[in-house]
């Protein structure tokens, strides 16, 4: 096992205890949170060297995260 794939275990699973108790409750720490198990889980790619799924990964987050902004934007409009 390299490096890349023990960090990224750390952070996929320190990212995802961040993520299910978010403080404070606000809707941009809540989406930081999600980042933070990605890129363990994107570590843990890289380490197996899996382009395809590294690509994927990448748009998929690049799309989500717009989506999220455009969420959280709206809900802070009066």
């Amino acid at each position: 096992m390299t490096p890349e794939f023990y960090l990224g275990l750390a952070v996929l699973v320190i990212g995802t205890l961040a993520a299910a108790r978010p403080r404070p409750h606000t809707y941009l720490s809540r989406m930081i949170s999600l980042e933070i198990p990605a890129w363990g889980l994107l570590l843990v790619m890289l380490a197996y060297n899996e382009t395809l799924a590294l690509l994927t990964f990448i748009a998929v987050t690049a799309i989500s995260t717009f989506v999220l902004v455009r969420v959280i934007e709206r809900r802070g409009e009066p």
